[in-house]
């Protein structure tokens, strides 16, 4: 390509057939930051996305010692937070972190407090949620229609 010419994505030069993709693409593939690994490692459940996860004083006390991804999820979760927070907060892939706390929490690093399943599936909640939901006026001070 010749110097200062227009980049093959770019709108004034694309012919439609460009062999370069268009847009950046992530430095890392997820897959490279988990090795290829699934969270539940076959033998469990994946984590569920509602799962609070947070540092250990373990974990805070090696902080400086971790690298990349282990360092920025052990740094988050100072506060609980849940796996689906923690994957938007860092703007990793939900897998990624799933797999990457499992490790985290191996190592004593962080600890992972999952759902009561069955609180989670108990009907009496579910409602309790709507209601509450319900309750919360919009922008206009309005209250949502119960029915």
């Amino acid at each position: 390509m010749a110097v200062g010419g227009p980049a093959p994505h770019d709108a004034a030069g694309a012919s439609g057939d460009s062999p370069e993709p268009v847009g950046s693409a992530p430095a890392i593939r997820p897959f490279l930051l988990t090795a290829g690994r699934v969270s539940g490692g076959g033998t469990a459940l994946p984590i569920p996305i509602e799962t609070q996860v947070v540092s250990t004083s373990a974990g805070l006390s090696v902080l400086h010692t971790l690298t990349f991804e282990h360092r920025d999820i052990i740094a988050a979760c100072r506060q609980p937070q849940s796996a689906a927070e923690l994957a938007a907060q860092l703007r990793l892939h939900l897998n990624v972190v799933r797999v990457l706390a499992e490790d985290l929490c191996a190592a004593g690093h962080l600890a992972i407090h999952r759902p009561n399943a069955r609180a989670a599936q108990d009907l009496s909640v579910l409602r309790r949620v709507i209601d509450g939901l319900r309750a919360v006026p919009d922008s206009r001070g309005t209250l949502r229609d119960s029915g």
